[in-house]
C-alpha cells in the first residue's frame, strides 16, 4: 500500500482496493496539495472534531460517497448536516470493516467545533486511530500530549508507521515526540502536525534525525512511502 502526507495532519492511504483519508483540512490549509473539489476518498477517518482536522470532511463525503468514522459525537454531529454515511466509535473500540480494522486510542487534547453563529459544540473525546490494512498497522496519534499509555500501546501492537505531531504549543512537541517515538517501536516513524501555522513551526528532519536510526521519515507534501 501507498501512505503520503499532505500537509498539516493530512495523510491518505492507497490500498489495493480503496482509497483512506485520514483528518482532511483541505481549504485553508497553505500547505496541502490536495484540491477538496476533486480529491477521492472510499473511506475517511476522523480524529477528533477541531475544525483544523475536520476541514472539508463534509463535502469531500456528500460528493463521493465516502464512509465516515469518527468519534461518536462528531459522527452524531456530521449525520445532522446531511453525512449520510457514517459509523461512530468510541476510545478502546476496535471494528472490522471491508477495507480494514479500525481502533480508537485515547488521546489528551480537546474536541469541538464552532458552528457559524459562534456556538462552540463538544465533539466528544479526541482519539488516535490504530488502521490495520493488509497486513500492515498504521497509528496516526491525533493531536495529542505524551503519555504514558503509548508505551503500552506499544507493547500491545505491532506497528509498522506512526504518524507522530511534533508542532508543540497545540500537541506534544519535538522532544516529547522523540520519547513517543522510542515506546511505540514502529518500524517507521513520520512528523506530522508542523508548520502549518507560525505558531507550530518546527524542523521535521532535525526531528526525523533523531529518531531511532534508520526509523525517522519526512515526508515532503505530496511524497509518499510503501508499506
Amino acid at each position: 500500500m501507498e501512505v503520503s502526507f499532505h500537509g498539516h495532519a493530512v495523510v491518505k492511504v492507497k490500498t489495493g482496493t480503496h482509497t483512506i483519508l485520514f483528518d482532511p483540512f483541505i481549504t485553508g490549509n497553505s500547505l496541502t496539495d490536495l484540491d477538496a473539489d476533486t480529491v477521492e476518498a472510499d473511506v475517511i477517518l476522523l480524529t477528533h472534531g477541531h475544525s483544523d482536522h475536520v476541514g472539508d470532511t463534509i463535502a469531500i463525503a456528500k460528493r463521493t460517497g465516502a464512509l465516515v468514522v469518527a468519534p461518536n459525537e462528531l459522527a452524531v454531529w456530521l449525520s445532522k448536516k446531511g453525512v449520510e454515511n457514517v459509523h461512530g466509535m468510541n476510545i478502546g473500540g476496535a471494528y472490522n470493516f471491508d477495507f480494514g480494522r479500525v481502533k480508537y486510542t485515547q488521546a489528551f487534547h480537546s474536541s469541538s467545533i464552532e458552528e457559524e453563529d459562534g456556538t462552540v459544540v463538544y465533539m466528544g473525546m479526541p482519539s488516535g486511530i490504530l488502521l490495520t490494512v493488509e497486513g500492515k498497522t498504521i497509528y496516526h496519534l491525533g493531536d495529542t500530549s505524551l503519555f504514558g499509555d503509548l508505551k503500552l500501546i506499544g507493547e500491545m501492537n505491532d506497528i509498522d508507521l506512526a504518524l507522530i505531531p511534533i508542532g508543540d504549543n497545540y500537541t506534544m512537541g519535538p522532544e516529547d515526540g522523540l520519547i513517543a517515538a522510542e515506546w511505540l517501536k514502529a518500524k517507521t516513524v513520520v512528523p506530522i502536525h508542523y508548520n502549518t501555522f507560525p505558531v507550530i513551526e518546527q524542523d521535521p528532519k532535525a526531528f526525523a534525525e533523531k529518531v531511532s536510526p534508520g526509523k525517522g521519515v519526512v515526508l515532503n507534501v505530496g511524497e509518499s512511502l510503501t508499506l
